[in-house]
């Protein structure tokens, strides 16, 4: 019999027979977890698939069938004696040499020997020895044809182990037979079938803890086919593989800077880095530090790709550039689309390549929760910039040449991590820099290395020589952290600080509007800056009635309300349809799928606000975007009236835009008036203008003596607060409120009764 050897590591295995010390065999069971056993068993499945045997669950019972072919054959006569098993394995395995029955003869013999010794009757043991045979006829004919050749062979046995199943384990062990046992319930189940745990030994290894959910052989099995089609379609895998920021210092720029032979000599691998840099060390020689970086890069002869801001989005032509179909399945969909990369110059970089967009992929399917259509989009976008840089990272390029990759700014969104994560594992530096605290990078890598600092700094782009990027001086900087002293956190707000804002509609009872029309919108209540974004508590009320009945008063109240930054609509409309409206036939260009093409507005040539700072501009559009999405005019994506809506916004007067640039989120917001005396209903248009001035953050107040619902009848919601004051009045005249917004102040007894 051969005898079980003691494993020095766990490659032993894959020893030939003369390479092992006397020829022996192992038997270890496997109740723990650690990569060097996933990697060990992924390859020992293999082994075992090819010239012994894999057993997921437990050894069948021979069937009725079985049983009967046994007796038909061999019939019912049974000894224990060796020389009765040989004559009977001759009989039985007729296809086996002569030394393979002796060596299984000899182990099934000293089995049945033991069973006796444990009180087991002949009834048993004959029971036994048909069901061993029929054992070694049906499951393990293949393994015992390889018995005693060089290449050793083996058993992967994952499930439940019985008394009867470990003993069939040990009789081929015995007979020169390799075995790797997975107990299903571990250590404790294995226990039941073998006492003195003396059958097998435990594989013991540093850092093995519980197996990986889902873990098994079936996976194992699934995973080397897998790994065949992979090579089928994208050939062999790549010589030598990426050893990312074992070799770093963890100083930042000087790590990227560190020479190729100084990061590594070992051939089998390629010497990266992937480091995120977040807030700046010291705001004064940052940006001097970058251009001495850029130049050293530059001196150095690497190549190197500067991106600042965003990875600009494939084009319609780049994303046609690649080949896909649609696939259900995630690993033949990832082995299908990595075809699509392809690198002429050198074959060992395109299998680097392919290799790491599998691994990437395969990780992203669970980011995306397996869903294709994601997959897809998120590859396609990869490829895409790939084939984008590719070239000016890569050319000429040998082992163990390292370009550099730098993104300034910080992934925006989970395509570009997606694509950085991936450039992590390819023969580049990456290297992304996030100096604003105030733009988080979205990025998430377990082999990202991430430095932090204090201090926050807004770069228009990267400084080196002829960049077009200014260099601040020391008294910017300290302007500019004097500015955070000041303005992070404190109460006070620097003018324009915030570039986005959202409307709160204050609840309020009337005699509270004409106060909370005077005061500044971070004095309100409801007032908040939450992820840099101002949430401004306004004024949207209609004022029904008139007090007491008294004009006098009524009108001297109106008068209260006007101020240098109030827009007075005195009797309405505000807007006519009949008015000439430039933009007018071009806003069915304007809309897809309910969502504004922003780029197609802003290119108009009648595009008015293009002259408005940026974050106003954006505002702007926002606001109609939320006005459409919304619904709260009538109509709305059922009749074509949000074109009405697009054209009303997209021209507004000269007055409210000038209104608009002067708008600080943070301190007094422009105001409207609006007066209307008739039995009308309000045009479309002025529903319009003010619901989106309203969103935009204006104070608007309706004085309506009527009572009428003439305001609302184009909201879908109640959005107005309403005020009854008093009795309801008709047919009113409406004062010469002429210097209320902009001229020079006069009483209000001049201003009502045109007194001079």
């Amino acid at each position: 019999m051969v005898a079980q050897q003691i494993l020095r590591e766990l490659n032993d295995y894959f020893l030939k027979r003369s390479e092992r010390p006397g020829g022996g065999v192992y038997f270890y069971r496997i109740c723990g977890y650690n990569e060097d056993v996933g990697r060990f068993l992924a390859r020992y499945c293999e082994a075992a698939s090819e010239t012994g045997a894999v057993i997921e669950g437990r050894i069948p019972n021979p069937d009725e069938r079985n049983l009967d072919y046994y007796e038909e054959v061999m019939g019912l006569d049974f000894r224990t004696d060796e020389t009765f098993i040989k004559i009977s394995l001759e009989r039985w395995l007729p296809r086996i040499s002569q030394s393979q029955r002796e060596q299984i003869a000899g182990a099934l013999r000293d089995s049945l020997e033991e069973m006796r010794r444990e009180g087991k009757n002949d009834h048993m043991l004959k029971n036994a020895y048909i069901k061993f045979m029929c054992w070694l006829y049906y499951r393990f004919e293949h393994l015992i044809s390889n018995l005693g050749r060089e290449q050793v062979p083996g058993i992967l046995y994952e499930g439940g182990v019985g008394k009867y199943e470990l003993r069939m384990l040990r009789i081929l062990s015995q007979a020169g037979c390799d075995v790797v046992l997975l107990p299903e319930q571990g250590e404790e189940g294995y226990r039941r079938a073998d006492p003195s745990l003396s059958v097998s030994r435990r594989l013991e290894l540093p850092g093995m803890g519980a197996f990986p959910a889902g873990f098994s052989v079936g996976w194992l099995r699934k995973e080397a086919r897998a790994q065949k089609e992979r090579e089928r379609i994208c050939g062999a895998p790549p010589a030598v593989q990426a050893c990312t920021n074992a070799w770093i210092q963890g100083s930042g720029l000087s790590d990227i800077l560190t020479p190729i032979a100084d990061r590594g000599k070992d051939s089998r691998f390629y010497y990266n880095c992937f480091l995120r840099m977040t807030g700046v060390p010291d705001r004064l020689t940052y940006q001097e530090e970058l251009y001495r970086f850029r130049e050293e890069l530059e001196r150095s002869g690497r190549k190197v790709v500067i991106v600042e801001k965003e990875l600009p989005p494939p084009s319609n032509e780049e994303i046609g550039q690649i080949r896909r179909q649609p696939c259900d399945d995630s690993e033949r969909l990832i082995t299908e689309l990595s075809v699509n990369i392809v690198y002429a110059g050198s074959q060992e970089l395109q299998r680097i390549m392919r290799r790491a967009f599998m691994e990437a992929a395969a990780e992203e399917v669970t980011v995306t929760g397996g869903n294709p259509n994601k997959l897809t989009s998120r590859a396609v976008h990869l490829l895409c910039w790939l084939k984008r840089y590719q070239e000016r990272l890569f050319q000429g390029w040998k082992v163990p040449e390292i370009s550099c990759f730098i993104y300034l700014g910080g992934c925006r969104n989970e395509n570009e991590a997606f694509f950085l994560r991936f450039l992590g594992r390819l023969p580049t530096d990456v290297l992304i820099l996030a100096p604003d605290l105030g733009k988080k990078c979205c990025l998430q890598a377990d082999t990202l290395f991430e430095l932090c600092y204090d201090h926050s700094m807004e770069l228009k782009g990267f400084p080196g020589r002829d960049s077009g990027v200014p260099m601040a001086t020391a008294a910017y900087h300290a302007e500019r952290e004097l500015d955070s002293v000041l303005y992070d956190g404190s109460g006070l707000f620097r003018e324009q600080q915030y570039r986005k804002a959202t409307s709160l509609i204050l609840q309020s009872i009337y005699e509270e509007i004409g106060i909370l029309w005077k005061v500044e919108v971070k004095y309100r209540p409801g007032f908040a800056v939450t992820d840099n974004t101002v949430t401004i508590p306004v004024i949207f009320a209609k004022v029904s009635g008139v007090k007491d009945g008294t004009l006098k008063e009524y009108w001297a109240g109106v008068d209260r309300f006007l101020s240098p930054d109030t827009l007075l609509i005195p009797g309405g409309p505000c807007l006519r349809p009949q008015e000439d409206n430039p933009i007018r036939s071009g806003v069915t260009q304007f809309l897809k799928n309910g969502k504004l093409l922003r780029s197609k507005i802003k290119s108009h040539p009648a595009y008015a606000y293009g002259v408005l700072r940026e974050e106003m501009q954006d505002h702007i559009l926002d606001k109609l975007q939320l006005l459409l999405d919304r619904r709260l005019i009538r109509g709305t994506f059922e009749n074509g009236t949000e074109y009405t809506i697009i054209a009303t916004v997209l021209n507004l007067s000269r007055n409210m835009v000038r209104m608009l640039q002067r708008f600080d989120f943070t301190g007094r917001n422009p105001k409207m008036v609006y007066i209307h005396t008739k039995d009308t209903v309000l045009p479309l248009e002025d529903s319009i203008l003010t619901a989106f001035l309203n969103l935009v953050g204006f104070d608007i107040v309706f004085f309506i003596p009527t009572g009428y619902q003439c305001v609302e009848a184009h909201y879908n919601e109640p959005i107005l607060e309403e005020h009854r004051i008093g009795a309801y009045m008709y047919d009113l005249g409406i004062p010469a409120f002429d210097s209320g917004s902009i001229n020079a102040r006069r009483s209000w007894k001049d201003r009502v009764f045109k007194r001079g």
